[in-house]
């Protein structure tokens, strides 16, 4: 029986086919929007083939960033427990795994993402779709205010890993992890759990613009 054209077969170039395209299909349409089947075509493989490799979408994920560890292997732990201790058990978890050896490849991917826009953003889907995602879900955060409260956490994990591995500033790149948890997890508790300002759920400035009456308008009635 003839082979189908256009697909290619099961070889050692087919996983890396896969790969680049996941990695450009994340990069362009972020974790949600890229699917397995749209993957596939790119790749010119089956989708039954991505799904042989890699079992999901997620594990794909994490296989186009090389990252050595899993986010919903390991995240359980921290979500476990008073709701009211999250926070700084999210931050404890974050420096145990970037304190390990898995934080060597972190601090690499980081390293190029301050510089090339492409790695930007993957690593802000990877922090979105694959740690802040989980979190939001597990705790039942109002729909309304989660991608709010996501963007808040995500900027007080990121600059923390930033500050203490890459740009490594003292005191905080060898403080204590403990200390260190102490210290910033009640401020990703209160964007995770806490009440927010109304300066801080107040929507960007130029969506109140566009909502606004125009100044030549008429007034009703």
């Amino acid at each position: 029986m003839a082979r189908r054209t256009g697909r290619r077969p099961g070889n050692p170039d087919t996983r890396e086919a896969i790969l680049a395209a996941a990695r450009n299909a994340f990069a362009e349409r972020g974790f949600e929007h890229a699917s397995i089947r749209s993957i596939a075509t790119s790749a010119g493989v089956d989708p039954a083939l991505v799904h042989h490799y890699f079992k999901s979408k997620d594990k794909l994920f994490l296989a186009a960033l090389d990252v050595p560890f899993d986010p919903g292997e390991l995240l359980p732990q921290a979500l476990a427990g008073d709701p009211n201790g999250v926070g700084q058990r999210v931050v404890a978890l974050v420096l145990r795994v970037w304190d390990s050896p898995a934080g060597t490849a972190g601090v690499a991917l980081l390293r190029s993402a301050v510089n090339n826009a492409w790695t930007a953003r993957l690593v802000r889907e990877f922090v979105l779709s694959q740690v802040l995602r989980r979190v939001v879900a597990h705790l039942a955060v109002d729909p309304e205010q989660a991608p709010l409260r996501a963007a808040l956490v995500a900027s007080q994990i990121i600059g923390l890993v930033m500050m203490r591995y890459v740009i490594r500033l003292e005191p905080l790149a060898s403080a204590p992890a403990q200390q260190v948890a102490e210290a910033v997890g009640p401020t990703v508790q209160r964007y995770l759990l806490g009440e927010l300002t109304p300066a801080e759920l107040a929507p960007p400035a130029d969506a109140a613009t566009a909502d606004a009456p125009s100044p030549d308008a008429s007034p009703a009635g």
